[in-house]
């Protein structure tokens, strides 16, 4: 099991199943959430996710057409992505994990949209939009 949380602690989740997929995401929605380069996330099943605290702290925005955003109303920490055409999956932001989750990102994706001021060094493969 892991665990993870929001940068104020209000907000305190579970992990009760396996990461998969995990990337460094460089879309512009990832990088303006975060304020950061990119997100790494990792995906996982819905039911896998528990939330022990918090989630009257719990904000959703819905950021594309499909998908919906989560953070936490009081530090703004971006937790989960909800996808309306996948009920069962969500993505879940590792920098709000308390635990080393035991896998590492495969690849960059959407380097076509990435911050011209960020360099990939990694040796990672990337992804240029939706292929993989």
């Amino acid at each position: 099991m892991l665990h993870g949380s929001c940068l104020c602690g209000g907000i305190r989740y579970r992990v009760h199943g396996p990461l998969r997929d995990v990337v460094h995401c460089h879309c512009s929605f990832c990088r303006k959430a975060h304020g950061a380069a990119f997100r790494t996330r990792a995906r996982l099943a819905t039911r896998d996710l528990e939330f022990v605290a918090g989630n009257n702290l719990l904000t959703w925005y819905r950021s594309s057409p499909d998908q919906h955003r989560t953070f936490c109303r009081v530090c703004g920490a971006n937790l989960i992505t909800r996808f309306d055409l996948q009920p069962g999956e969500i993505s879940l932001a590792l920098g709000t994990l308390d635990d080393d989750p035991g896998v590492r990102p495969r690849a960059h994706l959407h380097v076509a949209s990435k911050a011209p001021w960020y360099e990939i060094t990694d040796g990672l493969a990337q992804y240029h939009a939706g292929e993989r």
